[in-house]
């Protein structure tokens, strides 16, 4: 079966507290609010991506709990295949989320399960197979052996590989070397060495989401740079948990429907947006129609 998007990455169940502001060292706060979603960077683009249209697989480990299960009922009631999501001896991964009056937020992520993604008995999984898709996407919350060796697949049936490096941490050659996108936040870049650092990766394409700034893309051709702006979507902010994910999720689903990377990135912006309007990850990941609307709308 072929795919529009395969999705490789983390399911978490999120923990989120709303506070009037973020904590300080040793500081003590009681939360004006508590909510469980599903969340993890992986299972958050899986829904974007299919909320947007494309015909999605995930590829993940959540715990043998009611942690796991109730995450792949979120990614089943949403569409997605779940067929090469496995049940671990691992506890499913948890993100301890504190979101602040303003909308921002600060998370702890425990990997659990994710951990374990494409890997057996603390090997790499040589008989993980990445289905027939046009676009393979992950970040860095699963280990980077595994994305290596899925983009080295997906690069073999010629689909586009396309990394979300967050958490920001060092990134191997290998996965350098067989990206096509990398889609960091502004404190990811700079984590990352800036731009200038990241082309010198070898990557090609470098999309930097911006928050209320919008987003840029960096492209290299040849000794060329080519730098293109996209300005936010206004909108007021509740809550921006998931933002990034929705951008990423809407841009790989329209790049899966064959369209250029710097058009993608307009209905990105708008979609990324969009979550930041609703409060939690998932429910905040908006559908192809409501950014459709808002894009044309503010046109």
């Amino acid at each position: 079966m072929a795919f529009d998007v395969v999705v490789i990455g983390s399911a978490n169940l999120d923990l989120v507290a709303q506070l009037e502001h973020l904590p300080k060292p040793g500081q003590t706060l009681l939360a004006s609010g508590y909510a469980e979603h599903a969340g993890g960077k992986g299972l958050n683009q899986a829904v974007a991506c299919a909320r947007m249209g494309a015909k999605t697989a995930f590829v993940g480990c959540v715990g043998d709990d009611d942690a796991g299960r109730f995450l792949r009922s979120v990614l089943d009631l949403e569409g997605v295949d779940t067929s090469l999501l496995r049940s671990v001896s691992e506890p499913t991964g948890r993100a301890f989320i504190n979101v602040d009056a303003h909308g921002e937020n600060e998370i702890v992520v425990i990997l659990g399960a994710n951990s374990m993604v494409g890997v057996v008995d603390g090997a790499l999984d040589e008989h993980l197979v990445i289905p027939q898709c046009k676009v393979v996407l992950a970040q860095l919350e699963i280990p980077q052996t595994t994305i290596s060796n899925a983009f080295e697949q997906a690069k073999k049936f010629g689909a586009t590989t396309v990394l979300n490096p967050a958490p920001a941490a060092t990134i191997s050659r290998e996965i350098y070397a067989v990206t096509d996108i990398i889609v960091p936040n502004e404190t990811e870049t700079q984590s990352l060495g800036g731009v200038d650092e990241l082309r010198r990766s070898g990557i090609k394409t470098i999309v930097v989401t911006r928050g209320e700034n919008g987003a840029e893309m960096i492209t290299t051709h040849g000794t060329a740079v080519l730098n293109e702006g996209f300005a936010a979507h206004l909108v007021t902010p509740v809550d921006t948990v998931g933002a990034g994910d929705a951008f990423i999720g809407a841009m790989c689903a329209e790049i899966a429907r064959d369209v250029a990377v710097s058009e993608a990135c307009k209905l990105a912006v708008v979609a990324g947006a969009l979550a930041t309007t609703v409060r939690g990850a998932v429910p905040s990941l908006p559908k192809r129609a409501a950014v459709l609307e808002a894009l044309n709308g503010s046109k």
